[in-house]
C-alpha cells in the first residue's frame, strides 16, 4: 500500500534510516573542539556523495531510472545553488571571530535547522514564497555589507575577547540575556555559573544588569545568524528543486542530502584557505558576487528588467574565481608571507 505522498513504507523507512543514521553518525566522530583538517573533512565530503548516490541507487532499483534521474537532478541542483551559502558561512564567522575549532558546532546545528527549515517551505510549497525577491534584495545588500567587513578587516584572525560593542550583541541584548564573551562550546550559560564569572579579574566591570536565569552566548547569536543566513537562501533554492518535481519525498530528500555535505564542504574550503594565501581574497570577490545575483534575480523577478544569472553561470564563475585565488597563492606565496611578517 503507498502512502499519501506516493512512495511505500519501505522508502520512507530507508530515507529516514540513512538520513538519522547519518546525522547520528556525524555527531559522534565530531564531538571535539578541534579545527577539522583538510584529510578529514575532504573524506566526509566524498563519504556524503557516496551517501547520496546510494539512496539514488535504492531509488532506481526501486521505482525505476525516471524517479532517480529526478532525485540526482533535486540534489546536483540544490548542491549548485547551495555553494553561495559556504561564501557566506565564511563571512559570517569572520565577523564573529569564532574559533576554528568551534565552527563544527555552530554548523552541525545550523545543518539541523536548515533541516527543519527546508521541511516547513516543501510543505507549504511555493505559495509562502511569493515575497522571497523582496527578502532576496535585502539580503543581498547584506551580503554585500559582510564582504567589505571582510574587506576591511584584512585577513585579521584574532579572536574577539569582549562582544559588548558588536552589533549582533547590541541587537540581542535589547531583546534577550546575552553575555558578550564565548563560554567554550556553549551556546547557553546560567546565570549561577556567570555569577562566578564576573568576580574573575578578566571580567572587571561586567555585571549581570539583564533579567534571566540562562543567558545566550555570542556563539549562539552566530548560530541564528548563520540559520537566518540559510533560510533566505532557501527562498532561491526551494522552488528551484519543487520546479523539478512536485513529489515531496523526492524534493525533500535531494535538499536533505545535499545540506549534508555542506558543512564538510565548508571545512575544504576553509582547510585550503589556511594554506592558500590569496584564497580569502576570491572568497571577497565572491561575495560581492553573489550580492550582485541575488539583486539581479530578485529585481528580474519583480520588474522583469529581462537580467539574471543562472545557475550554472554562477556555478562557473565560483570556479573560475576560485581557480584564480589557488593559482595566485600558489605563484606568489612568498610576497604575501613577507607582508606578513613585516606587519
Amino acid at each position: 500500500m503507498d502512502t499519501q505522498i506516493g512512495f511505500p513504507p519501505l522508502t520512507m523507512a530507508v530515507f529516514v534510516g540513512m538520513a538519522v543514521g547519518a546525522m547520528l553518525l556525524d555527531m559522534i566522530t565530531h564531538r571535539g573542539d578541534k579545527p577539522v583538517s583538510l584529510a578529514k573533512a575532504s573524506i566526509w565530503s566524498i563519504f556524503w556523495i557516496a551517501l547520496s548516490l546510494a539512496f539514488a541507487g535504492f531509488l532506481y532499483v526501486q521505482h525505476g531510472p525516471e524517479v532517480a534521474s529526478l532525485f540526482v537532478t533535486g540534489y546536483a541542483l540544490e548542491k549548485v545553488l547551495s555553494v553561495d551559502n559556504l561564501f557566506v558561512f565564511m563571512a559570517i564567522f569572520a565577523w564573529f571571530k569564532v574559533p576554528d575549532g568551534l565552527r563544527h558546532r555552530v554548523l552541525y546545528w545550523g545543518i539541523i535547522g536548515a533541516i527543519v527549515f527546508r521541511g516547513v517551505f516543501v510543505a507549504i510549497g511555493t505559495g509562502l514564497l511569493a515575497f522571497g525577491p523582496w527578502v532576496e534584495v535585502i539580503f543581498a545588500v547584506i551580503v554585500a555589507w559582510t564582504a567589505i567587513m571582510m574587506l576591511r578587516a584584512g585577513g585579521d584572525d584574532e579572536e574577539e575577547e569582549d562582544y559588548s560593542t558588536h552589533l549582533a550583541y547590541r541587537f540581542a541584548s535589547k531583546l534577550f540575556p546575552v553575555w558578550p564573551k564565548l563560554h567554550g562550546n556553549q551556546f547557553f550559560v546560567s546565570r549561577k555559573t556567570l555569577e562566578g564569572e564576573i568576580t574573575k579579574p578578566e571580567n572587571a566591570g561586567m555585571s549581570l544588569a539583564a533579567k534571566g536565569a540562562i543567558f545566550a552566548t555570542p556563539l549562539f547569536l552566530c548560530l541564528v545568524v548563520a540559520e537566518v543566513s540559510d533560510v533566505l537562501f532557501a527562498f532561491d533554492s526551494v522552488p528551484a528543486v519543487i520546479a523539478v518535481s512536485r513529489e515531496p519525498l523526492i524534493v525533500y530528500s535531494a535538499m536533505l542530502f545535499a545540506i549534508l555535505g555542506l558543512r564538510t564542504m565548508y571545512f575544504v574550503l576553509e582547510a585550503l584557505k589556511r594554506y592558500l594565501v590569496h584564497l580569502e581574497k576570491a572568497v571577497i570577490a565572491l561575495l560581492f558576487f553573489i550580492a550582485i545575483k541575488l539583486g539581479l534575480n530578485a529585481t528580474d523577478h519583480l520588474f522583469h528588467h529581462g537580467y539574471s544569472i543562472s545557475a550554472n553561470t554562477s556555478l562557473l564563475i565560483v570556479m573560475v574565481v576560485l581557480v584564480i585565488g589557488i593559482v595566485a597563492s600558489l605563484i606568489f606565496p612568498a610576497k604575501e608571507d613577507s607582508e606578513t611578517e613585516a606587519n
